[in-house]
């Protein structure tokens, strides 16, 4: 190659990176994990967490906040196996006293964040409605609960306990609806789910889970004040967050007026509600 080529090609390719340099520069450098949010919440939330996620985020531009959603108990199983978040947002104290004992969240950290309440739900075209919470326990209804080990759950076995002691409900109450029991399932949304498609005739659930999206699929049967359980949800910053200022800036708005307004227009019970047990 001639001398005057070589320079010329020398020079064309100089330009070409320094070109590719300036638009790599332009385009921007990836997202900084202090611009990324890992959230880890009970699948009760998911909802309320949806809208606030967007909500968040378009008042944060250049914020991504990525939620998982699952029951509480295996959300603070895989944090006690060391799964790396930011936030973590539990149904119940319990599930994040476990998480508090394992040392991934500091003890004076978790706040609470609102509370929820059982309500009873059917199908709206089934084949055996629920005229009251005592058909709860008749003979032969396919009753569809959450494990005990789930929030909702153990909520739930503190309900019948309850029903159990009111004589509008008698001693057998209890062993009734759970010899109903056709499933126990790992997550609130799973019962919510098979009711809303029929599978089964009933099951307990909080009343967030009856939303614009299965409302006219459901039958809805509140369960009075004196016999529901007042579930505290409670939320914290993970030790090892890697965008601790952008968890606390989260947990803010959550807790906000306008965050709260969120959580109780889906179903939710905001702080400053005061329910008598």
């Amino acid at each position: 190659m001639p001398a005057l080529h070589r320079a010329r090609f020398a020079a064309l390719a100089s330009l070409l990176l320094l070109l590719t340099l300036t638009l790599n520069a332009c385009a921007g450098a990836p997202p900084s994990s202090e611009n990324i949010l890992t959230v880890l919440a009970a699948a009760s939330l998911t909802e309320s967490f949806d809208r606030l996620k967007a909500d968040f985020e378009n008042a944060n531009p250049g914020v991504t906040v990525t939620i998982s959603y699952a029951g509480s108990q295996q959300l603070a199983q895989q944090l006690i196996q060391g799964a790396p978040a930011d936030v973590f947002a539990s149904a119940n104290p319990e599930q994040m006293a476990n998480v508090v004992a394992a040392g991934r969240i500091t003890a004076e950290t978790p706040a609470t964040l609102a509370y929820n309440q059982l309500v009873a739900i059917a199908p709206s075209d089934g084949p055996r409605p629920l005229a009251d919470l005592q058909d709860l326990s008749q003979p032969g209804l396919k009753v569809v609960l959450a494990a005990a080990e789930v929030p909702v759950g153990a909520y739930t076995l503190l309900f019948l306990d309850k029903a159990t002691a009111d004589p509008e409900f008698g001693p057998e109450f209890k062993a009734g609806v759970l010899a109903n029991v056709v499933s126990y399932e790992t997550n609130v949304k799973a019962i919510a789910n098979k009711i809303a498609l029929g599978e089964a005739d009933a099951g307990i659930v909080y009343a967030s889970d009856v939303t614009a999206a299965n409302r006219d699929r459901l039958v809805t049967l509140p369960i009075p004040t004196e016999l529901n359980v007042l579930a505290n949800y409670q939320i914290a910053i993970l030790k090892d967050s890697r965008a601790p200022e952008l968890a606390a800036r989260w947990l803010a708005y959550l807790l906000s007026p306008d965050g709260q307004a969120v959580l109780a227009d889906n179903g939710l019970l905001p702080l400053d509600a005061v329910i008598s047990q």
